[in-house]
């Protein structure tokens, strides 16, 4: 059995992770942690990490930075792996992650969906193929999301520019350049309204014709259910930082 803490609990898809946990026969949803716990749990939930009693065999995370980090700081210090399902960090705070990936398993993936992983494997192929084309990239969220554009169209853009010698650029605001678009960038753009899951199109743009990859998510359960696979292969691996690729490469 298999015990879990979730970090950022009371948030949606916090909510989520918790419910599916508690369904599975091989894991214990030992306890919770949230700076603003809100509703009624059937399992402790802790808002100071001085409080914590209970030590889990895994955290899954699903919060913002801010909280990512604290919760590593107990991770670390009790040494406990983590899935990383937060995404809108900085390139500090990535390297940071790195850091600490040195003295504990940490799995860190943008999107949690083997889907996207497949999306990825696509481009990479893909875009050697179409280098000549204008590559455009359009995110489409619920209007709760606060990073933009998604970490998940930002992977997918690495994807891309990694495959093509790292010779692109992204460019994020055109409405302020008021310039040509240029050939070796890469066009990033967000959408938010409603309650859109999430939804990831690039778009390869010739001179006669255009080539379209998308991916369109309907529940955040897809999401959850890739945290709990990743918890689940990170406790048996050595400290490192791991992502979708190497969980589905085993």
């Amino acid at each position: 059995m298999l015990e879990v803490m979730v970090n950022g609990c009371s948030g949606k898809m916090g909510q989520i992770v918790c419910d599916l946990v508690e369904q599975r026969k091989d894991f214990v949803l030992k306890c919770g942690f949230d700076r603003n716990v809100t509703g009624e749990f059937a399992f402790p939930v802790f808002n100071k990490i001085e409080n914590i009693t209970e030590k889990p065999d895994v955290i899954i995370d699903f919060s913002v930075p801010v909280a990512t980090f604290n919760i590593l700081e107990y991770a670390v210090s009790n040494h406990v792996p983590i899935v990383i399902a937060t995404t809108g960090f900085s390139e500090e705070e990535e390297e940071k992650i790195k850091e600490y990936s040195k003295k504990i398993p940490i799995f860190k993936s943008a999107n949690m969906s083997y889907d996207i992983m497949i999306m990825r494997k696509l481009l990479q192929w893909l875009a050697p193929l179409l280098k000549d084309t204008d590559i455009e990239i359009t995110e489409t969220h619920h209007n709760r999301k606060v990073d933009s554009p998604s970490g998940t169209a930002e992977m997918l853009a690495d994807s891309i520019n990694a495959s093509l010698g790292n010779s692109l650029h992204r460019e994020y605001n055109r409405h302020d350049k008021r310039e040509k678009r240029e050939k070796n960038e890469i066009g990033m753009h967000s959408i938010r309204g409603g309650n859109i899951v999430g939804e990831h199109t690039v778009q390869f743009f010739g001179e006669f014709e255009t080539f379209e990859l998308k991916h369109t998510s309907y529940s955040r359960n897809v999401f959850a259910e890739g945290a709990i696979k990743a918890s689940n292969f990170l406790v048996t691996m050595p400290d490192g930082l791991y992502n979708m690729e190497d969980m589905c490469s085993i």
